[in-house]
């Protein structure tokens, strides 16, 4: 029998092996890893995302990158605030193709490449409607060079600090920006500025709110978010596309900035600021309720709109006249006003210009200078005092408060009795017990 051969490593090498002759005309396969080869390997190191390029943890702009992680904004579109260079890789082989075929190829250490030290370019803002962060934005960059756009940091205070009962100048700056750029991507790059603004306008609410609940004992204590309102705009049946307000505000009522109550308004803007009062776009029940109040019981609210302190601030010093006032008073309510009468009442209604109202609302703007300083506070709070008696006049009429029956009066009555009766039998029995002694 032919003998067999042996397939275990230990075989004794006497045996000569029987060669296939397909096999002895092919030469002998190598060694895929053969060190002293000059043939580079065939296998490439998958390119990198330039999305993953990041300045050092040690970088300012690291620290924006952190903060931008954290912003409310819900479109945010990375790419139109970093741009870079081509992928390292392609870099790379380039380099390495022109290198001579002698030098033996260097051994690449895994995990992520040590960061090149390549030229780095930080792009200025540019023009305006052509700065670099915007989308669609282009850049002259040569191959190995890293471009970063540096987010711009808040305002320096300067000389004037930041404190809780003032409006700082820097807020009056960032609204006066942010009206000539009024768009999602330049709020974005401003982002520091915008959380600085809006910080130091829910300081001074929190100190104002305290103001305004000792005017008024009406007013409960509520935190600045139940106060402030957002700076977004609703455009969705809007002409005006633009997205944000250009002003910052609040207000006070009974249940916070909303709610069916009369309340008082305070409005922060560069050439608009603005203090007012009382109910703005009311419902159809409360809107009927301050109808028949002023048709049966007009002398109410002429009571209230010719007081002197109301006319000198808000009516521009007019005499006191029922006729003026109700004039100026209607003047500042023409908005959505009927233009010939409600339902119900006749046209020669002697009230019929405060029936014709949908708004009963009375305001003033102020200038910069009233609003900034120290003494911007108390001047706002003047004006929220005098508007005091109109508020409770609205809120008396549209949710008056609930009187307590005559069946509660009677319950409290001979529970007062009770306790009047109890304390008279004591003090008898005290007087009987000093007569024994």
């Amino acid at each position: 029998m032919p003998q067999r051969r042996s397939h275990f490593p230990n075989a004794s090498s006497s045996s000569t092996p029987l060669k296939r002759a397909s096999e002895s005309t092919t030469p002998s396969r190598q060694s895929k890893r053969i060190k002293s080869s000059p043939i580079t390997s065939s296998k490439t190191t998958p390119k990198k995302s330039p999305y993953f390029e990041h300045p050092d943890s040690t970088d300012p702009e690291s620290e924006s990158e952190i903060e931008k992680e954290a912003s409310g904004y819900e479109d945010e579109d990375e790419s139109a605030s970093l741009m870079s260079s081509p992928p390292e890789s392609e870099v790379e082989e380039e380099e390495d193709g022109d290198a001579s075929e002698d030098d033996a190829p260097k051994k690449r250490k895994r995990g992520r490449p040590a960061k090149s030290n390549g030229n780095v370019i930080v792009a200025s803002a540019g023009k305006k409607g052509q700065e670099l962060w915007r989308p669609g934005a282009k850049i002259d960059a040569a191959p190995g060079e890293a471009v970063f756009i540096k987010l711009p940091k808040a305002r320096d205070a300067g000389k004037v600090p930041y404190t809780d009962n003032t409006i700082h100048p820097n807020t009056m700056l960032f609204l006066k920006d942010l009206r000539a750029n009024n768009d999602r991507e330049w709020l974005k790059m401003h982002d520091a500025d915008y959380r600085q603004s809006k910080k130091d306008f829910d300081c001074f609410v929190e100190c104002l709110t305290e103001k305004v609940m000792e005017k008024d004992e009406t007013i409960p204590e509520l935190p600045p978010k139940d106060l402030t309102f957002r700076i977004y705009r609703d455009i969705r049946f809007s002409p005006d596309p633009t997205p944000y307000k250009t002003h910052f505000s609040a207000a006070w009522s009974r249940t916070g900035r909303k709610g069916p109550y009369a309340g008082y308004y305070v409005q922060v803007q560069p050439n608009g600021s603005f203090v007012g009062a009382g109910v703005w776009h009311p419902e159809a029940p409360p809107l009927a309720l301050m109808r028949d109040d002023v048709d049966l019981k007009s002398h109410k609210v002429k009571a209230v709109l010719t007081a002197p302190e109301l006319r000198k601030e808000f009516f521009g010093g007019i005499p006191s006249d029922e006729k003026k006032a109700v004039k100026a008073f209607v003047g500042m309510n023409t908005e959505n006003m009927l233009k010939t009468k409600p339902k119900g009442y006749e046209k020669d209604n002697p009230n019929i210009d405060l029936l014709k109202l949908r708004n009963y609302t009375i305001g003033k703007k102020l200038k910069d200078e009233e609003v900034l300083g120290p003494g911007g506070l108390s001047r706002i709070v003047e004006l929220i005092g005098i508007l005091k008696p109109f508020v409770l006049y609205l809120n008396g009429v549209v949710m008056p408060d609930e009187e307590p029956s005559s069946e509660d009066e009677d319950e409290e009555g001979g529970e007062e009795g009770e306790e009047e009766a109890g304390e008279e039998a004591g003090e008898e029995e005290e007087g009987e017990g000093e007569e024994d002694e």
